[in-house]
């Protein structure tokens, strides 16, 4: 690799590392190229996306960076999955690794704090913020419905009462 691609390949990494939320490290040796697209597919469709360069050139690339700390995890044939959503690339990490046993999550970062792989599974049973959007307006909407139901509860009321008051004249 050329002197000028090693600092565009930083240059790049280091962008990615800025703007990222969480980023998950993994060894991923062993996996087949259609496995490897395999996640890089399913990464994409949650929003995520997968790097994979020399842990040297991501080691300065992550110098300044929120994510800093997983530098002392790159070690080995290492993959770097990264997303703006906390809980995306854990989640698929987690059920990707669950299907290959030659994935190995070693960890990540979450912002300034560390993550463990218990850290990282811890994430991935988080809802995501779609789910978290949709349960917050199910809850903002509910109060509502029942302050309908509740208005018109003692019509009903007062409506079945004269109704059986009527049948029961009816029957005399």
């Amino acid at each position: 690799m050329e002197r000028a691609a090693k600092k565009e390949a930083v240059d790049q990494l280091n962008e990615v590392f800025k703007t990222t939320s969480v980023a998950i490290v993994a060894h991923y040796s062993g996996l087949t190229v259609a496995q490897m697209q395999t996640l890089r597919k399913q990464m994409k469709q949650a929003g995520a996306s997968v790097k994979v360069s020399k842990n040297r050139l991501a080691k300065i690339a992550l110098e300044g960076t929120d994510v800093a700390a997983i530098g002392t995890l790159l070690k080995g044939p290492t993959v770097i999955a990264t997303s703006n959503d906390p809980v995306a690339a854990p989640k698929v990490a987690i059920d990707f690794a669950k299907a290959n046993e030659k994935f190995v999550i070693l960890g990540g970062s979450m912002g300034k704090t560390v993550l463990n792989v218990d850290g990282v599974k811890a994430l991935a049973s988080l809802p995501s913020l779609d789910e978290l959007r949709g349960k917050l307006v199910g809850l903002i909407v509910a109060p509502a419905t029942k302050l309908a139901q509740l208005s018109n509860a003692p019509a009903a009321k007062l409506a079945r009462v004269i109704q059986a008051h009527a049948s029961k004249g009816e029957a005399a």
